[in-house]
């Protein structure tokens, strides 16, 4: 069996191919961006496409242009027909074993969502005793809060400061895949794209808590705060930021606290638990997008200098127009992150 490398543009796919792949190209192109292209594609001696039209999806959407692929050339355009139809169903008619499949999610701190597992549902037992209390504590993080380590009317977490200032930052979805270059490492990890990303982090910390500690440092959360958010999301989402920050501190990490703010009613707790003179974080993404976006970030900027007189600020994106009274650190923002 010979393996062949082709340009992704040399391969067509099959025109009536009757499997509607849409719904696993995200799952394939994470395991593909996580491991590798492991499963070449089958072709025909025209290069059309007889299994693997996913994959190419996937590495169309990973922007990969060499795809490993093996020529069926001893098959007949009637065995062609057959074996594309007979791989895909044979997927169909093996089923999982329940118990094993959970003993080995348990064992794995990739993120197993990521490939179209529902972990939470699997590893959940109904012969497990239901503690109200201990599922409260598991959900709401209430391990990670010591009440009387918090500030504010609302009870924020109190972050530790820190004088660490990172010279590069990656994404949070960059740092926890397995290929993870030895480099990246020496690397800060931010949370300032993709929220929803953040929300794995929230569920099941321990899968990422020992990957994030071999990075240089890390970022709280940024969840957004929408000018049209309910007061109360926006309270929640800066009470997370702030427990996700503790529990890194607690781990071991260096963590630089994040600010973030919507307009002055925010005021009353988006600053809570960050503390004073130590370096910050912010972003300026898309701050210049309209007078009302620059408006708003410069009141609540001139809040934060004001309330927590910062030593230093390290901006995520490009420079802008405004005076920042202490030493400030842009760090741009790069197309891939942005684009994806």
């Amino acid at each position: 069996m010979q393996i062949v490398y082709k340009n992704i543009d040399e391969l067509t796919p099959y025109a009536k191919n009757p499997r509607r792949n849409d719904k696993a190209v995200d799952a394939v192109a994470e395991s593909i961006r996580q491991f590798g292209m492991k499963v070449p594609c089958v072709i025909d001696v025209d290069g059309v496409l007889i299994t693997g039209h996913t994959r190419i999806k996937a590495c169309q959407k990973l922007g990969i242009k060499e795809i490993p692929c093996i020529v069926a050339d001893d098959l007949t355009e009637e065995q062609v027909k057959a074996f594309r139809l007979a791989d895909n169903k044979v997927a169909e008619l093996a089923d999982w074993d329940y118990d094993l499949l959970a003993q080995e999610l348990a064992e794995i701190d990739l993120d197993m969502d990521d490939f179209g597992f529902d972990t939470d549902d699997i590893l959940f037992s109904d012969d497990e005793p239901y503690d109200a209390r201990e599922h409260n504590e598991d959900v709401l993080r209430l391990a990670n809060v010591d009440i009387d380590e918090t500030e504010g009317k609302w009870q924020m977490p109190i972050l530790a400061p820190t004088d660490h200032v990172p010279t590069e930052l990656i994404p949070f979805h960059w740092a926890y895949p397995s290929t993870t270059k030895p480099e990246e490492y020496r690397k800060g990890v931010h949370f300032y794209i993709y929220d929803w990303l953040f929300e794995r982090f929230w569920n099941r910390p321990q899968v990422y808590l020992d990957k994030l500690a071999k990075f240089d440092c890390c970022l709280t959360p940024d969840f957004s705060l929408y000018l049209d958010m309910p007061l109360a999301q926006q309270i929640w989402n800066v009470y997370r930021s702030r427990v996700m920050g503790v529990m890194m501190q607690s781990y071991g990490i260096t963590v630089i606290p994040t600010l973030t703010w919507s307009n002055e009613q925010s005021y009353e707790f988006c600053f809570d638990g960050i503390p004073k003179h130590s370096v910050v974080s912010v972003s300026t993404v898309g701050v210049m997008r309209s007078e009302e976006g620059r408006r708003v970030w410069v009141d609540g900027m001139n809040e934060a200098i004001r309330r927590l007189n910062p030593s230093c600020v390290v901006a995520y994106g490009k420079k802008i127009e405004y005076e920042f009274p202490c030493k400030v650190v842009y760090i741009n923002t790069t197309h891939e992150e942005l684009s994806e």
